[in-house]
């Protein structure tokens, strides 16, 4: 799993997690927002990025993003769980990896789907935000989701 970080360059998961970290220590005062996020668009291949977005509250954030492309055959449906398994994914991975070190920084995770109460997404909101809620995170969809609708979103172009 490579990380790009616009910051730090091409990072690993542990660098990334390292420089998540370091990110925090940095100002341990202030309060912290922990946002993962995926967005996909189709193309000859569906480009999906998933991004960690590390947001230090009233100033200023840094975020890491990973790019894939995948089947073009999935439909619209599929492609929104995708998205929402592959941000749950990274959400899982992060989460043990800071109760693992028992980290100095108690974080919860935010999920932030691409589905809205307008457009064709507004079908899935109930499945996916219960897929999130269910595994334990915090959900936001948009217009509250810009880890996915304008983080990702940029990267999947």
């Amino acid at each position: 799993m490579v990380f790009i970080s616009p910051t730090e360059g091409k990072l690993s998961f542990e660098q990334t997690y390292s420089s998540i970290v370091d990110f925090v220590q940095s100002l341990p005062e202030c309060n912290y927002q922990l946002i993962i996020g995926s967005d996909s668009q189709p193309s000859e291949r569906i480009v999906l990025v998933t991004t960690i977005i590390i947001y230090r509250e009233g100033k200023g954030a840094r975020f890491y993003y990973i790019k894939d492309e995948l089947n073009p055959q999935l439909t619209f449906q599929q492609r929104i769980y995708y998205e929402t398994a592959r941000s749950l994914e990274l959400a899982s991975k992060l989460k043990d990896k800071i109760s693992a070190e028992e980290s100095i920084w108690d974080l919860d995770i935010e999920v932030h789907l691409d589905v809205g109460r307008r457009g064709k997404t507004k079908q899935l909101i109930n499945e996916v935000v219960g897929m999130v809620v269910g595994s334990g995170y915090k959900a936001r969809i948009k217009p509250l989701a810009y880890g996915a609708s304008s983080v990702a979103d940029r990267y999947t172009k």
